[in-house]
């Protein structure tokens, strides 16, 4: 969450930074409001403690003397009495302002461009030019179930819409997909993880994922009540170090986690409602780092370069946007997004976002850095990136290598994996 200090002192300059994101956050004045209140009921909680003291000397005194106390432990009682509703009233106070901070977003970093929605992205890169086909290519869902490598009715009576059963070649290029991802990553310094699939309200408080979104989240019904289906591997991973300092010396932390992840999709009905690019269940391969603050936007660039390494060896065409202001993440402060070209669409879609939550995260989950004994602590920046989404890679790869007769050449850094050099009928 944001630093409650950057209301204290320019509530002004920080809600005009917050409206770049095309949303209205007046409502930040009410936390101003109880923090003053919660400062005067501290101030008046110090001047009944104080009293409360005094008072108690007097009556040891009383007692020493032989003298009868019993109108001052009145007063005593009163004013404990007192203090404890003041404490209730704190923690109701507290509530209120973290409840409100939990569903602002984050700030933008200076380098976002001012946008209203993705038509202001910025295009910063591209990689190969659109591949040309002689012959009409055809969608990955249709390739797929023509060559029996994609089932998707089978996988609605399963379970229901935008679910898809893997067969076949088509099962193992998705294992070989995130074999190939986790390998290349961790030769490049990245520890490999593979973490539960299963968060609870704490773990996806504090990556940004509740309060605000809890209507894309496939929340458990059993267990203790609070756990989740874990969204994206950045949320159990970023959590490992929840509630932990870290000494600076074990920074920058880089991690390559595979999961797989589950989301509702409830705010895109009808959107991609075929094939692979927008399913409930889907294999993700995470690039996530812990970070020093003053390292974190170089790291934020290295991010992005191990991230398009993948496309690079795949030899996929891609491009990369920066996000605009009005198009960014909640809880990011910068974010680009890698788009693949689909030829199917004639377009390119995202494949993966690298992202830098700054101390946005760190603050929600408690992630700390020590610089030496005796330094005050500082929150860590947080980073995550695709690297990448398995599913979309698959999707790419299918609708980019396609030959004429309808199979699908593997890539050359592939074929190890597949044992194979093409999906053909």
């Amino acid at each position: 969450m944001i630093d409650i200090k950057l209301l204290r002192n320019d509530l002004e300059g920080t809600i005009a930074k917050l409206k770049q994101r095309g949303a209205d956050f007046n409502y930040l004045r009410e936390v101003i409001a109880l923090d003053n209140e919660r400062r005067a009921i501290i101030a008046q909680v110090e001047t009944l403690k104080k009293e409360r003291n005094d008072l108690s000397k007097q009556i040891g005194l009383k007692k020493r003397q032989g003298e009868d106390s019993t109108d001052l432990l009145k007063q005593v009682g009163s004013i404990g009495d007192k203090i404890q509703a003041d404490d209730q009233k704190l923690v109701q106070i507290e509530k209120q302002i973290e409840a409100i901070l939990l569903i602002t977003p984050n700030l933008l970093h200076e380098s976002v461009p001012f946008g209203r929605d993705e038509k202001d992205n910025v295009e910063i890169k591209k990689y190969l030019e659109p591949t040309k086909f002689a012959f009409t290519p055809k969608a990955h869902y249709e390739l797929g179930e023509d060559l029996d490598i994609l089932d998707f009715g089978r996988a609605a009576k399963i379970a229901g819409s935008r679910f898809v059963v893997y067969k076949g070649l088509g099962a193992r290029l998705e294992r070989a997909l995130i074999a190939f991802m986790m390998d290349l990553h961790s030769a490049n310094g990245y520890q490999e993880i593979i973490p539960p699939y299963i968060a609870n309200r704490e773990s996806m408080t504090a990556t940004g994922q509740l309060p605000k979104f809890e209507e894309d989240a496939f929340r458990l019904v059993n267990g203790n009540g609070d756990w989740f289906l874990n969204p994206t591997a950045e949320v159990p991973t970023i959590n490992m170090y929840r509630d932990e300092v870290i000494d600076i010396k074990d920074l920058p932390l880089n991690f390559v986690s595979y999961t797989m992840a589950f989301r509702s999709e409830a705010g895109s009905a009808g959107r991609d409602t075929r094939g692979l690019i927008r399913t409930h269940q889907f294999n993700k391969v995470e690039l996530i780092k812990l970070t020093a603050p003053e390292d974190s936007y170089q790291e934020h660039e290295a991010m992005l370069q191990e991230s398009e390494k993948v496309l690079q060896t795949l030899a996929i065409p891609y491009r990369v946007i920066t996000l605009c202001s009005g198009d960014m993440g909640f809880a990011m402060a910068k974010t680009y997004d890698i788009e693949v070209w689909l030829p199917s669409q004639n377009t390119y879609r995202e494949i993966g976002s690298i992202s830098n939550a700054e101390d946005y995260q760190a603050r929600r989950g408690n992630i700390r850095m020590r610089r030496s004994k005796d330094a005050k602590l500082e929150f860590v920046h947080t980073l995550n990136g695709s690297g990448l989404a398995v599913g979309r890679t698959w999707v790419a790869l299918v609708e980019n290598y396609q030959q004429a007769d309808g199979s699908i050449k593997i890539p050359k850094a592939l074929i190890p994996y597949m044992g194979c050099e093409y999906i053909g009928k």
